[in-house]
């Protein structure tokens, strides 16, 4: 039975200042590139919640047939090392940023308590921290040494869409996303089929204890796992359960899927907030239960937490990289 909503582990920006100069984009002009990426044959899928646990407000129904044309996809989330080249060749400044905080899980704060700058309304397990961004994930007193090959955090949408630009790729569709995070199992509750740790063994990193206060870490991981953690799904994508949630190109409606065409979805025309994908290391069955490869959410495109990142795509035709 569809459940309740419950609001996402992904609190919307609030800025604490105005953001001081616009986002500067990536460069528009660089060769499209399929470095890192997967052909995927595309194809008919059934897209949606075939088992009616989804939050009705996600809108997650009904289950319709999608038609999607081949195309490429990142095998991970972009890590801090790939963020950290496009920064270094463009100047980029986060919108985390420029607003002069971001979201932090309380239990990962690493941060002067002055720089603590309230609670998020309705989720208090997210601080407000000064001076977190992709650089200082947890707050001033931390930093990304030894998390290189982990995913990038703290980026919101539009820095995201930025270094699909430079890299010359581009954000997935949320049908791209769903149908490659499926792996090629059809109508399955999670990427390697239905049952949450098949053999015992944790497949995701996700939340395991009681949240939001007491995480036993049994998969290993209290926040993000390397972008290689666990094994692949069956076209040889990482992590598109758990880990961080991957923003998708397309503005959210929770009634989208009664009425998107059948061939190619590209979301509806206007919104204002873009959806999101995946569910990450927060997720857990009390309170999130976003980690399913059906599962959707979204957020606005300025927002940025520590437990949101993206992976790219591009279409199949285009000039030989």
């Amino acid at each position: 039975m569809t459940r309740a909503h419950r609001p996402c582990c992904i609190p919307a920006h609030v800025a604490v200042s105005p953001p001081a100069a616009p986002p500067v984009p990536g460069r528009s002009g660089r060769t499209r590139s399929l470095r890192g990426q997967v052909r995927l044959p595309g194809g008919e899928f059934a897209m949606g919640d075939a088992f009616d646990e989804g939050y009705r407000a996600d809108g997650e129904t009904p289950v319709h047939t999608v038609r999607l044309a081949p195309f490429h996809i990142d095998e991970t989330a972009v890590t801090n090392a790939q963020f950290a080249a496009f920064v270094k060749a463009t100047g980029h400044v986060t919108d985390a940023e420029r607003h002069g905080s971001s979201a932090v899980f309380h239990l990962a704060v690493a941060a002067p308590s002055a720089d603590l700058l309230g609670a998020a309304a309705g989720a208090p397990w997210w601080i407000n921290v000064r001076g977190a961004h992709w650089r200082r994930p947890e707050g001033a007193l931390s930093d990304i040494t030894g998390r290189q090959n982990h995913p990038v955090v703290h980026v919101s949408w539009n820095d995201a869409t930025a270094y699909g630009r430079w890299a010359g790729k581009r954000l997935p569709t949320e049908a791209e996303w769903e149908y490659a995070a499926r792996g090629g199992l059809a109508g399955r509750r999670y990427a390697w089929g239905d049952d949450l740790t098949p053999g015992g063994r944790w497949r995701c990193n996700i939340w395991q204890g009681r949240f939001p206060h007491d995480n036993t870490a049994e998969d290993g991981h209290l926040t993000t796992a390397p972008v290689k953690s666990y094994r692949p799904n069956g076209f040889g994508l990482w992590n598109t359960a758990g880990n961080v949630w991957e923003w998708c190109s397309d503005w959210f409606s929770p009634s989208y899927y009664a009425e998107a065409p059948p061939a190619d979805p590209q979301g509806p025309d206007t919104g204002t907030a873009r959806v999101v994908r995946g569910g990450s290391y927060l997720c857990h069955d009390s309170y999130c239960n976003r980690y399913r490869v059906a599962a959707r959410s979204s957020n606005t495109p300025e927002s940025s937490s520590g437990n949101l990142g993206f992976r790219c795509a591009n279409d199949a035709a285009g000039p030989t990289p």
